[in-house]
């Protein structure tokens, strides 16, 4: 690497220990421990940024003094230390025998464990009888707070995740046509995402018309002429997800279609106008929701027909904040997606949606790709 990379990784570096520490000193945690089943990597990412793959992994984060790593898989230890974060690595056995050993050496009054819901009952057990004395609370809303506030390096890597998501949406719109499979449309636009450098890709579709009352998996359905496809594609590049909704037709929209996309729109749009920092995550759903109302499609915005109206984005799928019914105030460098995607008798599921960043005077949306209801070539042409 260049001077200039090795001290931009350094920097990086310096700014999440501080961070996550300075949170710890406010909640009296004298060690973190950031757990990562095989599901959930993101809290292990963002304090070592290697990448794991074993079924389990923890990173040891002392109030004072140099963190140390641990995983199920001996490759990963290796991943660990070569990349230069965290470089004291230990296996992790499900009996936590070394982990419980570097607790009682530092015999800590409060630890707190991010995921805590998660972790096993043998390693939850080996910590109890590690450090009897301790205080154990939860740190995940610890972690969640500091991650969900992105550095200039974070946004970076989002910035290319959404250049990604427009080639692959491009992608998905080009191989539009009648009689295709469901699950040809999603293998082309993966080979697409990984030609770009994508690490991994998550991505639900639908095809079909106003019977459509969600997203699934893809499946060996053929596309009719007059289909509305839905899809969120959602990218990982260098660790970071960023998500695009958009819908299309293959051919000419019907007016339905075009009355839905409005509705969607509009939607989105009164999302995004509330975005600024101290507006709460449930202030934007509100904010979508009341287009719905509006127009008397208010109850279609209830769990029957959806799920959320956005979440964040970063090294998890899901961040926080989650887009209903959630308090979290909303800061500076904050991403997230707003996406109003559910159910009306218009024209069936809609998905739409834009991830964004919080500025300190509103938001700025990270994909260039245009919100409209994109048809096909020949439907554009008839």
């Amino acid at each position: 690497m260049t001077d200039a990379t090795d001290q931009a990784d350094s920097a990086e570096l310096e700014l999440r220990y501080s961070r996550v520490r300075a949170a710890m000193a406010e909640q009296g945690i004298d060690v973190l421990l950031a757990y990562g089943p095989g599901w959930r990597r993101e809290n292990i990412r963002y304090l070592s940024d290697a990448r794991v793959g074993g079924s389990a992994a923890l990173v040891l984060l002392p109030a004072v003094g140099d963190p140390v790593a641990f995983s199920t898989r001996p490759a990963d230890l290796g991943v660990i230390a070569a990349r230069g974060w965290v470089t004291d690595v230990a296996r992790l056995d499900l009996g936590g025998a070394a982990l419980a050993e570097r607790l009682r050496d530092l015999a800590p009054a409060r630890v707190g464990i991010a995921l805590r819901d998660l972790l096993p009952q043998a390693l939850s057990e080996a910590v109890a009888a590690a450090v009897p004395a301790a205080d154990v609370v939860s740190a995940t809303a610890l972690l969640d707070d500091a991650r969900m506030v992105k550095s200039d390096w974070e946004l970076a890597q989002m910035r290319r995740a959404a250049a990604v998501c427009a080639a692959g949406w491009q992608r998905f719109v080009d191989v539009l046509e009648p009689g295709l499979p469901e699950y040809r449309i999603v293998a082309e636009v993966e080979a697409e995402l990984k030609r770009l450098g994508a690490e991994d890709n998550f991505m639900l579709i639908a095809s079909g018309g106003d019977e459509v009352t969600g997203m699934t998996a893809p499946t060996p359905r053929l596309l009719e002429e007059g289909d509305m496809v839905r899809t969120e594609l959602t990218p990982q590049m260098n660790g970071y997800w960023l998500q695009i909704c958009r819908s299309a037709v293959v051919g000419r929209a019907s007016d339905a279609q075009r009355r839905s996309f409005d509705l969607f729109d509009e939607a989105v749009e009164a999302g995004l106008s509330v975005v600024k920092p101290g507006v709460t995550a449930h202030e934007v759903a509100v904010a979508e929701n009341d287009v719905f109302r509006k127009y008397g499609y208010g109850e279609y915005c209830g769990a029957q027909y959806t799920r959320v109206r956005g979440h964040g984005h970063g090294l998890h799928l899901d961040e926080t904040p989650i887009i209903e019914g959630n308090h979290t105030v909303l800061p500076e460098r904050a991403v997230f997606i707003v996406h109003p995607n559910t159910f009306t008798p218009i024209a069936g599921y809609h998905v739409l949606g834009d991830p964004v960043v919080v500025t300190a005077t509103g938001y700025e949306v990270l994909i260039e790709t245009e919100r409209v209801l994109f048809e096909t070539p020949q439907g554009v042409a008839a």
